[in-house]
């Protein structure tokens, strides 16, 4: 019989309370319930979080982002604006291990729950505090976006074609970002605190987690004044990387930048002598230094092939390469169903929702979406009656008083 740590995830027993809203602190969150750890959600009473009604709506009024960044949670709503709600608030601290929060810098310290605070009632607790800035720095205190710090980050400079005014990714990356390196924060405190018995604070600001996504732009222009601009579907100086033609109509991306690759697609194109050693396309610099024109050859080549052919063509050949997917492709492709990229969840509202699975995969521990995201509430009765140990009449009084 498999153990509650290799049933439910490796960060079974360990609780977790979420104060954060929209997508930074909770997906943080998110990352920790996949892995097995018990997360309460904390919302404001009647409203709840902001991401309920974000994503497409359904034609029944619901909406569906928030079962995917709400799965795994219990939701039970508070008020932390007023003295009785930050009281039932450290009651729930004396509980719990990790505590998220992505509010503005200094907005817990307003509600009188600063991290010296937490530590009154729980000296072992980990304080994770997503932000735009950070919680220092003379910027601290400003209102921060997860598109404010991907510009800030510098990713946004160099997202989209040259000629064009800065793009974005489709997605919130920024706050994706600063979720994640959130979650290695506070694993890394778990683990300081096995050994030490002590909490800290975990500070993630955005710009800072997309920084450090941003390869060696610092350095590049600390040594030699070297600043990277937009290039569309290309890298500087990576080649062959790019998205070509086919005979049908379609785009498929070839990955063959590296030396070995590239002979290999050389020999595919019926021209070894591309690679070989006196060619100028032998290796990394001089296929940088003549990008547009070797991937101006490649197309024509790709551009005789239908895209299923070419594909085959490629993956017998240990080229890399593939199409560039939609959602109606992931659900389809044979390798995701293999792996359970995607699975469905039943859902109160939907019936089955397709979503992603848990990342990583770990072989003994491999966690588990148990529930998608929650009515507003659900879990009053079970955390503050069967956890906090409060009886009806007083969980009814709170409710009437706006606490709860």
């Amino acid at each position: 019989m498999k153990s509650a740590m290799e049933a439910m995830g490796s960060l079974s027993g360990v609780r977790v309370i979420e104060a954060g809203q929209l997508l930074a602190g909770p997906f943080a969150a998110t990352l920790m319930g996949d892995q097995g750890a018990d997360v309460i959600k904390v919302e404001p009473p009647g409203v709840g979080d902001p991401m309920r009604q974000w994503g497409r709506e359904s034609v029944d009024g619901a909406y569906l982002w928030w079962p995917v960044v709400g799965r795994n949670k219990r939701s039970v709503t508070l008020n932390l604006r007023e003295e009785e709600g930050q009281k039932l608030f450290l009651r729930l601290v004396e509980t719990a291990d990790i505590v998220v929060e992505n509010f503005r810098a200094g907005t817990l310290e307003k509600w009188n729950l600063s991290y010296e605070r937490l530590r009154e009632v729980n000296p072992r607790i980990i304080l994770v505090r997503v932000s735009g800035y950070g919680q220092t720095g003379p910027y601290s205190s400003r209102a921060g976006y997860g598109s404010i710090g991907e510009a800030m980050g510098g990713l946004r400079y160099v997202t989209g074609e040259p000629d064009r005014q800065p793009s974005r990714t489709g997605i919130s990356i920024g706050d994706s970002l600063a979720a994640m390196h959130a979650c290695i924060g506070a694993l890394a405190a778990l683990r300081h605190r096995d050994v030490t018995g002590e909490g800290q604070v975990v500070d993630s600001a955005i710009y800072e987690a997309v920084l450090a996504m941003m390869e060696s732009t610092i350095t590049e222009w600390d040594v030699q004044k070297y600043q990277r601009e937009r290039t569309g579907a290309i890298l500087p100086n990576v080649a062959p990387s790019n998205v070509y033609p086919t005979s049908d109509g379609q785009m498929i991306l070839i990955a063959a930048n590296q030396d070995s690759v590239f002979a290999r697609l050389a020999q595919l194109m019926g021209e070894p002598e591309l690679s070989a050693g006196d060619s100028v396309y032998a290796d990394h610099v001089g296929r940088g230094e003549r990008q547009q024109e070797l991937d101006d050859h490649i197309g024509e080549w790709t551009g005789r092939y239908d895209a299923d052919t070419l594909l085959k063509l490629l993956h017998e050949g240990g080229v890399p390469a593939g199409r560039i997917y939609k959602a109606e492709d992931m659900i389809r492709d044979p390798h995701f169903q293999a792996r359970e990229a995607i699975i469905q969840v039943p859902d109160d509202n939907f019936g089955q929702l397709r979503m992603q699975n848990v990342v990583p995969k770990l072989s003994a521990t491999p966690g588990s979406i148990r529930w998608t995201g929650p009515a507003l509430g659900a879990h009053n009765d079970e955390v503050y009656g069967d956890l906090l140990g409060l009886s009806a009449e007083q969980r009814s009084g709170l409710a009437e008083r706006g606490v709860i």
